[in-house]
């Protein structure tokens, strides 16, 4: 093996292990998570927000055309700020797209399966929620709003 093949080598490990600290800092530094599919959940019909304690929220979106179903048909919700919602999507009819402005919340609702996301909302405002994945001729109309206070 000569030297070039030795220095090339030596730099795909060195970027090898710059893009895992880069993934390990993502992760665990800015806090990003991916997305989950769950697969042990089964599919919800309403949307719900259930307090589990004073700042620990656990909220079931049920996306369908062409709104956001939060809380038993309310496409807003009021929240502390610095709470953490743990998010359930899942769709009643076709592919939505869920994303939450401000966030790194960005999901997909598909129906018959449920998508999993975490966050904590310390800045007070108001965040709105858009569908990302065009659903049918009301798309565009298809929003709802997280009200941090």
């Amino acid at each position: 093996m000569d030297r070039a093949e030795r220095n090339a080598i030596a730099t795909a490990v060195a970027l090898l292990l710059f893009f895992f600290v880069l993934i390990v800092y993502a992760a665990k530094g800015l806090r990003i998570d991916l997305p989950t599919c769950i697969t042990d959940v089964e599919p919800f019909k309403e949307g719900r927000l259930i307090q589990h304690a004073k700042d620990r929220y656990e909220l079931h979106v049920v996306a369908k055309m062409w709104l956001f179903d939060f809380n038993q048909g309310q496409t807003e919700i009021e929240i502390p700020a610095g709470s953490t919602v743990d998010i359930y999507l899942t769709s009643a009819d076709v592919v939505h797209g869920m994303h939450i402005n401000g966030t790194t919340v960005n999901l997909m609702a598909i129906p018959g399966t449920v998508n999993y996301a975490r966050y904590k909302f310390t800045k007070p405002g108001v965040y709105h929620v858009v569908c990302h994945e065009f659903c049918g001729v009301g798309h565009q109309a298809m929003q709802a709003k997280i009200v941090v206070k």
